[in-house]
């Protein structure tokens, strides 16, 4: 478990499994031969140089709120995915082990919808999915939400065992993508890889960080920011957003924090000859 202090801001790492199954699927042209060609690659991938990728929340403590960012998997739910099916696996445990009840988040921010990101805004109780945090807010871009409620989903019935039910319990709030949560948490669009798609930026006593969600799924795309996903919707747009970010954001004083980054997560993006990395 990680835990980072950004001025009077706590963010904590719950991490719910990680992989490196999935990276050939994600991003086919990191193949072994070009993550080998980069130095600083070595605490992201595993000893066969193949992507990890890590499934985690990022709890925000914050202005005496506390904020769960993305939400991972979930147990019990029925997914095209095998390891994902059904899956029974210890995040409430985790997280009670790093100090948190259910009870006590006052907001979930969801990036985005897909799959590994809002799967334990629900768990299966009496037969019946019923929000996890239940005295939470549950905030979504409005944007991301129109795109969902008709979309084909890939990988199983995912609005409608973890979101949908956020709505009927009234927990649900649509905003828009650049929405304050309090003074140091605000969204920050990123769009491409889903077309609501937000990241978290973070800003407390002169000190700043960024919850990157899937704009970048793994700091490959950081030295390589054409790299789209096979999972973004606009790859264009995705490569575009990307571009645009490590432009404003290089040789800043500001932690960039890995929705799926394995290893230490997070650092700072530099400048590195005509590209960029990750200093952590």
């Amino acid at each position: 478990m990680l835990k980072w202090q950004i001025g009077d801001v706590t963010v904590t790492q719950i991490v719910e499994l990680t992989t490196a199954s999935l990276g050939p699927h994600l991003l086919p042209q990191a193949t072994p031969d070009e993550m080998r060609a980069i130095p600083w690659m070595t605490p992201f991938v595993d000893d066969n140089a193949k992507l990890i990728l890590s499934m985690h929340s990022l709890i925000i403590e914050s202005s005496g709120q506390t904020i769960m960012v993305d939400t991972c998997i979930g147990n019990d739910k029925e997914r095209a995915y095998p390891r994902w099916n059904k899956m029974q696996g210890d995040y409430l445990e985790k997280l009670t082990t790093a100090g948190f009840s259910t009870e006590q988040f006052d907001t979930v921010l969801c990036t985005h919808m897909h799959v590994d990101h809002v799967g334990w805004n629900t768990r299966l109780i009496n037969n019946q999915w019923v929000p996890t945090f239940s005295r939470a807010s549950y905030l979504y871009a409005e944007e991301e939400w129109n795109h969902w409620r008709e979309e084909e989903q890939e990988y199983g019935p995912v609005i409608e065992d973890s979101v949908q039910p956020i709505f009927d319990a009234g927990l649900a709030s649509l905003v828009e993508s650049t929405h304050r949560v309090n003074d140091e948490v605000v969204l920050e669009p990123t769009p491409g890889h889903t077309p609501g798609h937000v990241s978290i930026h973070i800003s407390s006593r002169g000190e700043e960080a960024i919850i990157t969600g899937d704009m970048i799924h793994h700091p490959c795309q950081i030295k390589h920011p054409d790299w789209s996903s096979t999972a973004d919707v606009d790859t264009v747009q995705s490569a575009d957003t990307r571009h645009k970010f490590l432009k404003k954001y290089a040789n800043q004083p500001i932690l960039i924090i890995g929705t799926h980054f394995a290893g230490p997560t997070a650092g700072k993006v530099v400048k590195d000859g005509d590209s960029y990395r990750l200093d952590y």
